[in-house]
């Protein structure tokens, strides 16, 4: 098979070479002041969000080769065959179909000449039908109990997207039952999200797919011996874990019930997977309905990212406005802000999206890249982030591209919160797009001496994100968004979102390294002196104890 033109050799993108020279220096004072109505007409809509991009260093020819840009690189046909379920995970030989987990009963997706919705829709009634057991308080523990403590266990997409969606969405939740969440392998999270907890009363979900998967395995038997600790019969593992996995043989040898166990399919990766039956604590916590609202909103973008002209998709223009930073400004990070306490978690979910998805240094064809790939995300809600790091964006040496994200209305109305929230929102765009000038300083009547200091460059570029309210169906929305826009990305990049290669070699030395860790006589280590020197260290203060 040819080989695809390498990126750097596309008419669109040396025609964006040439282009940033010509307006890397141009301030976005000046393209306000040029064009009046920027404001109105560099926006979009869709699936319930309103997206404004106006204060991004851009032009109309910046974004008509942009367009170029993801039309010669194939995007529209890449998109189109990820939704009809080709196999496009080519190292791994998978389809990539987490849009299928949100297709509403009656649709259809093929995969190998199966249709899968209805077997996703199976689960999901399974789901439901347990989630409201133990919301109702009919399910009932080993001693008769009803349920009131919810552990999920799980690494990765089967703790990021659930823990997210989980405060995201706890305005919505059944405030009786406590829900918590145990991924980190150190003891101190399993011990400390158990702490005053009734063995008796708390269900644990287990979520592995292989049910091996090291760290969530460790922490789902230190639970079982802790349950047991207290209930001293092995036949209580099955009253009080459940298990989302693939490997029955495993899950019923840990002592839990097959018939309590939730299956997902090798289509779905882990950090796309909330929406599957990863999703099962989120289920329990906010019912059924509301999860089939989040569905709807995660559907409802999808259908926007499949059929929106490129110019007015929302995806499209939130990846191509991050590769005009990434690939051409050479900016490193993107910030995400979000202004609601509930979304506290979403950059670090966005984290895992993003930067195990395109955190590549190899094409699809194996060829190094020599272009720069997925950027370093992070970020904090507002306003909390402004008394930390705004310092930096606003008058630091390094450019930094932030996705703001605010609500038109508030779940909690408290007077005036809410306002002086969003005016914040509105505030620190409009600052960083703008600035403040020397003289502008000097006309306030700054001392000379402070003046310096006082000055803001401004042309930090921004898109802000608006919603009306922080519903299932609007949360479902705003994380396809960027499940899409990663999509785009790796499509321009050409290299595999879908793989995640580098979690493994780590893990890999890790599982040599702990029978030398506990090995009565001094193992004979092969490492290099830095690690073998660390290892001699630990084992001696180990000794020591």
């Amino acid at each position: 098979m040819t080989k695809p033109t390498s990126l750097t050799q596309q008419p669109a993108w040396q025609a964006l070479e040439r282009h940033y020279d010509q307006l890397k220096d141009k301030q976005l004072r000046e393209l306000f002041a040029d064009d009046a109505g920027r404001g109105e007409k560099l926006t979009a809509e869709g699936a319930g969000l309103f997206l404004d991009y106006s204060k991004n260093r851009v032009t109309d020819e910046t974004l008509r080769l942009l367009l170029q840009l993801a039309e010669q690189t194939g995007v529209a046909a890449k998109r189109d065959a990820m939704f009809a379920g080709e196999k496009i995970n080519v190292t791994e030989g998978r389809a990539v179909l987490h849009t299928a987990l949100r297709v509403p009963k009656g649709g259809t997706v093929m995969v190998d000449g199966v249709n899968v919705v209805p077997e996703v829709h199976a689960v999901l009634d399974k789901m439901a039908a347990f989630a409201d057991q133990v919301r109702a308080g009919t399910w009932l523990g080993y001693t008769g109990k009803p349920i009131k403590n919810i552990v999920n266990i799980g690494i990765g997409g089967s703790d990021l997207g659930p823990v997210m969606a989980y405060e995201g969405l706890k305005f919505y939740s059944q405030r009786n039952l406590t829900v918590r969440f145990v991924s980190n392998v150190d003891g101190t999270d399993l011990v400390e999200k158990t702490h005053g907890f009734d063995p008796a009363e708390t269900l644990f979900i287990v979520s592995s797919k292989t049910f091996t998967t090291q760290e969530t395995m460790a922490n789902a038997t230190s639970a079982r011996a802790w349950l047991l600790g207290t209930l001293k019969d092995d036949s209580a593992v099955a009253r009080h874990f459940v298990a989302v996995s693939t490997n029955a043989e495993a899950v019923s040898k840990f002592g839990i019930d097959t018939t309590n166990m939730f299956g997902f399919w090798d289509w779905v990766g882990g950090r796309y997977s909330m929406d599957s039956a990863i999703g099962l604590s989120l289920m329990i916590a906010v019912g059924p309905a509301h999860f089939q609202e989040l569905l709807a909103g995660f559907h409802e973008m999808d259908e926007h990212f499949r059929t929106a002209p490129a110019d007015k998709n929302l995806p499209m223009l939130l990846a191509l406005l991050g590769v005009w930073y990434d690939d051409f400004f050479d900016a490193q990070t993107v910030a995400i802000l979000p202004y609601d306490q509930y979304l506290s978690h979403f950059s670090a979910y966005l984290q895992q999206l993003d930067m195990e998805s395109n955190g590549k240094h190899v094409t699809l064809e194996g060829d190094l890249v020599d272009y720069q790939t997925g950027p370093v995300i992070w970020g904090q809600p507002g306003t909390n982030g402004q008394h930390a790091f705004y310092q930096l964006i606003h008058q630091g040496t390094k450019l930094i591209p932030c996705d703001f994200i605010g609500f038109i209305q508030t779940l909690n109305p408290l007077t005036p919160h809410h306002d002086l929230l969003m005016a914040n929102v509105f505030a620190q765009t409009e600052a960083l797009a703008f600035g403040k000038t020397r003289q502008e300083v000097e006309a306030d009547g700054v001392e000379a001496e402070q003046v310096a200091h006082r000055v803001f460059e401004g042309n930090r570029p921004t898109n802000t994100i608006l919603a009306d309210k922080l519903t299932p169906r609007i949360l479902g929305s705003l994380i396809a968004l960027y499940e899409h826009k990663v999509f785009v990305q790796g499509a321009i990049w050409n290299i595999n979102s879908f793989d995640q290669w580098g979690v493994e070699l780590g893990k890999v030395l890790a599982s040599k390294i702990v029978p030398e860790l506990q090995a009565g006589a001094e193992p004979d280590l092969q490492h290099d002196s830095s690690t073998n020197a660390l290892i001699r260290r630990y084992r001696a203060g180990r000794r020591a104890e």
